[in-house]
């Protein structure tokens, strides 16, 4: 709507002061906003380091201080769970406050978990390790809301782009992340501590970092910088809208509806699917090496490429990007239900899944980036990615019923008919694009 009422509001061709003054200011508009993508990049590497190391020692830590590994999937029920509870408040905190305090505080809160994990592993306590992993949990929701974080002074043709380039920067992190283990017990021999709270320190010291990039790096505010925008942009005597709750705002707005449904029916299928591989691949005699590439290929399917994805986005629609997201997650789910008995095709379904996953979280993020006004951007944002970690914890906590129940192959089938219902309102809003106008 932005970016509409600017292409109408007819330019004086006539004052080539005004021209001038118009060019000087896209100019800064375009420089601020490759300095806030900038940060976030930076920040995002440090957060997915300390998020990658906390994902590959928390299962190990819980076993270890609960004494059963039957209690080892807490670690990653209880960080999803952190995410959803930090969704919300983190994005209201950015409509008072700006991104910049809001992401800033996330990371904290990630960095004291971190410090609390450490603690508890000394201890030997395990309850106090669970509210550790909820804390962490804040680091993987500053992450995603980073993301959004890049579309704040994107304009319409290069949205997509900004936040894919944020999301493709958790590569690093994620990948390092798990190949903490050897350095984490050095650096826990050298402190005192048990040797798989070593990892968490760099957990903490990674997250504690990112909170110093986030709050020195991102002045101006760019959210701010974008409120502040549009209200001079803002017609006089047109009142500012009233804010209402992100869930308030969904049911008003069918673009946005559309679009967060995307992203959690993608996230609950890919973390559905993903959760029970190693398991799956286990019980078929292969080995730890076979288990760890796979899994490391579909970490490479969900980030390396979303620049590609952003890109196709941005040329050819957020709309039709997530139809390519949900073709290749049914493509994925497809190839699990009638490969299942192959450790290529498994290997082969799961990286398909990790890119399906990328074009569709991509594309539905810059798409719910641009059905909101700017005023109602983070109330929005944070009911999404509150949707998102319960849809996935949803999904992962069915997974494994499902997997006893259906075997993989059926794990995959079902996922694919939750797949093909948004697959099919997809093409539907694709045939009515010509007849509806386009929200926002």
């Amino acid at each position: 709507m932005e970016q509409q009422d600017r292409q109408d509001r007819p330019r004086n061709h006539q004052d080539p002061g005004q021209d001038h003054e118009h060019d000087q200011h896209h100019d800064q508009h375009h420089d601020q906003q490759r300095r806030v993508v900038r940060v976030l990049v930076a920040a995002q590497i440090l957060g997915g380091l300390g998020a990658g190391a906390t994902l590959s020692l928390g299962a190990l830590l819980a076993a270890e201080t609960s004494g059963s590994s039957a209690w080892s999937g807490m670690a990653a029920t209880m960080a999803t769970l952190g995410a959803a509870a930090a969704a919300v408040p983190l994005a209201a905190l950015a409509q008072r406050s700006g991104r910049r305090i809001s992401l800033a505080t996330g990371a904290v809160v990630a960095c004291l978990g971190g410090l609390l994990a450490i603690a508890a592993a000394s201890l030997a306590f395990f309850p106090l390790l669970l509210v550790a992993l909820v804390l962490l949990g804040a680091g993987a929701a500053t992450g995603l809301q980073a993301r959004f974080a890049a579309t704040d002074l994107a304009t319409e043709a290069t949205r997509g782009r900004s936040l894919s380039v944020v999301v493709w920067s958790t590569t690093i992190g994620a990948v390092l992340g798990p190949n903490l283990f050897e350095p984490g017990q050095a650096v826990a021999g050298v402190l005192g501590i048990p040797p798989l709270s070593g990892g968490f320190v760099f957990t903490a010291v990674a997250q504690a970092a990112a909170a110093l990039v986030y709050a020195s790096g991102l002045r101006p505010d760019p959210l701010l910088t974008a409120l502040s925008r549009d209200a001079a942009d803002r017609p006089v005597g047109l009142p500012v809208p009233a804010r209402r709750r992100g869930l308030a705002i969904l049911a008003r707005n069918p673009a946005a509806r559309f679009a967060v449904a995307a992203i959690a029916v993608g996230h609950a299928a890919m973390v559905s699917v993903m959760a029970m591989t190693p398991v799956h691949l286990h019980d078929h005699g292969a080995g730890l090496s076979v288990v760890g590439l796979t899994i490391s290929l579909h970490v490479a399917g969900m980030y390396a490429l979303s620049p590609v994805f952003g890109w196709i986005a941005d040329r050819a629609g957020n709309v039709r990007g997530i139809l390519l997201g949900q073709l290749l997650l049914l493509a994925a789910l497809l190839t699990s239900w009638q490969g299942s008995a192959s450790n290529a095709w498994v290997t082969v379904g799961l990286i398909l899944l990790g890119l399906g996953w990328s074009a569709c979280v991509v594309s539905a993020s810059a798409l719910l980036a641009g059905s909101v006004e700017v005023t109602e951007r983070a109330p929005v944002q944070g009911s999404s990615d509150l949707i998102m970690n319960l849809a996935g914890a949803l999904g992962g906590a069915l997974a494994g019923p499902a997997l006893v129940l259906l075997g993989y192959s059926g794990l995959g089938l079902a996922a694919a008919v939750l797949v093909a219902g948004v697959l099919a309102w997809t093409l539907t809003r694709l045939g009515g694009r010509a007849t509806t106008p386009v929200p926002a």
